[in-house]
């Protein structure tokens, strides 16, 4: 199989988990509902997603030749990639209670303004693209298939997760906006768990090889 059944299950449900977390993406895709209505808030997840897909097809392309031309730079990039994601969890959990908004996406928006805004939001980050980097080749193995294919199959899988988390915020912006700001401590606690699985994450990965 391309890829392990198990890996694959992690994988799923630790993206899941970092998705549904509040983050810039999210916010951002909130904002442009709020302001522009449902088809601005899908739009401005559309944008987002394609400017995450444009990162993983650079990324896939570097790491396919990099990783099967020199087999030891994998072993090198898992261990740099679960101390990242280490680095993440307690950055998570350290800045829990910073509940900082988005403003990108102030103003009246068309739907048109939201998709473009919403690629630039995204390419504009640099952290997506090192996100991508050590994440998803924590889940591939070399000795199972094309790693291009495996890269690109999980990124699929995250671009797709992705749009369902942030298009239901866009859909639903107004009420989902309200409940956020109304619950700090929930929002914490969210923070907390998702940055306790990044560390735990990173930890096993950092271990096993």
């Amino acid at each position: 199989m391309l890829i392990d059944p198990h890996l694959l299950a992690v994988f799923t449900a630790t993206t899941i988990v970092a998705l549904v977390t509040p983050g810039p993406d999210m916010l951002f895709v909130l904002g442009c509902g709020v302001r522009g209505g449902a088809r601005a808030g899908l739009l401005a997840t559309v944008g987002v997603i394609t400017g995450d897909a444009l990162y993983i097809a650079a990324a896939a392309a570097g790491l396919a030749v990099l990783l099967t031309t020199f087999p030891v730079v994998f072993t090198a990039l898992r261990i740099v990639g679960a101390a990242y994601l280490i680095y993440l969890g307690v950055q998570m959990i350290r800045n829990r209670c910073n509940g900082e908004t988005d403003d990108r996406a102030a103003g009246g928006m068309s739907g048109r303004r939201a998709f473009l805004n919403g690629v630039v939001s995204s390419m504009a980050n640099p952290q997506t693209f090192t996100f991508m980097v050590a994440f998803l080749p924590q889940f591939i193995d070399p000795g199972a298939g094309p790693v291009w294919l495996q890269f690109a199959v999980l990124g699929g899988i995250l671009i797709v997760l992705e749009f369902l988390a942030d298009g239901t915020v866009g859909v639903l912006a107004g009420r989902i906006g309200g409940w956020l700001r109304a619950r700090q401590a929930v929002r914490r606690r969210i923070d907390a768990m998702t940055g306790s699985v990044f560390i735990a994450l990173g930890i096993r990965l950092a271990a096993e090889r």
